[in-house]
């Protein structure tokens, strides 16, 4: 079985036939994830070089198709509903994650990278912000690391705790938005949840993201980079115009459920491919310090927005 197993082409036929599966409705999100994970530590990945390149590409397109799934006048509802929730928590993360790293003696651009990636939306803006403060390798792959592995946890706990405490579609949807780090794993906890939920985490989450901007003109004045490109999330643009295109062209509505249904499909193949990505040996790698900063800026950005949405 060893030798099986081991073999590079059963490893690749392995992957694809998993792959396959995470495509069909009988994989949730959180199993897609955890089938991921679980090859990687006993299998590997074979196409682990290949995949980082794709992951995020298949992501914004599973997104985008996301958006065929609302109306205008949805999204702005929860873009509004989730604003003000959504200023408060980017600008208490961030002097929080500054303070944890004082007092935990934290390289800076480590500690920086933590709190963006909390902040706004993890490894999309981790990739944002790291081309301007230039931390080193290590400083990237341990703050993604600990995003990633906070993430899929998210992934499972999130919508049992909306059960234990009788969430709402909406109350959960904007929780996830704000609450977890990355955009994947918010929309896959939504998705989980319900229909209504994963449209108001979608258009919240998304509309977050926007804060990389603002967040990247000031990173750059604080780190005092002149040379520094700001990357832009284009693809939110692509969003709304999904959004457009099924409010004003009634005969997207008879295409809709089934591009929708195709995204959902992209979704869980994404979460697939991020878990095969994780291993073992990333996971120890990820230090005690780093990891409690991270935690505790979760920990409060989680159960501070989920109060501030139930009173």
């Amino acid at each position: 079985m060893k030798d099986f197993i081991q073999n590079e082409t059963n490893k690749k036929i392995i992957f694809i036939g998993l792959a396959i599966l995470c495509l069909t409705p009988m994989i949730s999100s959180p199993i897609a994830l955890a089938l991921g994970f679980i090859l990687a530590v006993f299998m590997g990945n074979p196409f682990e070089k290949q995949l980082h390149q794709y992951i995020h590409l298949l992501l914004q397109i599973s997104i985008v198709g996301l958006g065929f799934g609302l109306k205008l006048d949805e999204a702005l509802h929860a873009g509004k509903t989730g604003l003000m929730l959504t200023v408060v928590s980017i600008v208490t993360v961030m002097l929080l994650g500054y303070v944890l790293g004082k007092i935990f003696k934290l390289e800076r651009p480590l500690s920086y990278l933590l709190s963006a990636g909390t902040a706004i939306c993890g490894g999309s803006a981790i990739a944002a912000v790291a081309p301007i403060i230039k931390p080193n390798t290590k400083q990237i792959s341990l703050a993604l690391a600990i995003v990633f592995t906070l993430n899929s946890i998210a992934l499972f706990i999130y919508p049992a705790i909306g059960h234990l405490l009788n969430l709402s579609q909406e109350q959960f949807g904007l929780w996830c938005a704000v609450g977890i780090h990355d955009t994947s794993s918010v929309v896959g906890a939504a998705s989980k949840y319900g229909n209504e939920a994963l449209k108001i985490a979608t258009t919240v989450k998304l509309a977050r993201a926007l804060w990389i901007i603002p967040v990247s003109l000031i990173t750059m004045f604080i780190f005092k980079s002149k040379d520094s490109k700001i990357k832009i999330p284009w693809f939110i643009g692509y969003f709304i115009i999904a959004i457009l295109l099924n409010t004003y062209f009634p005969f997207m509505d008879q295409f809709s459920t089934a591009i929708t249904s195709v995204a959902k499909s992209g979704l869980n193949l994404t979460l697939f491919f991020i878990g095969s990505t994780l291993s073992l040996q990333t996971l120890k790698s990820i230090g005690f310090k780093p990891l409690l900063t991270a935690v505790l800026l979760w920990v409060v950005i989680s159960i501070g927005s989920l109060l501030y949405i139930i009173h």
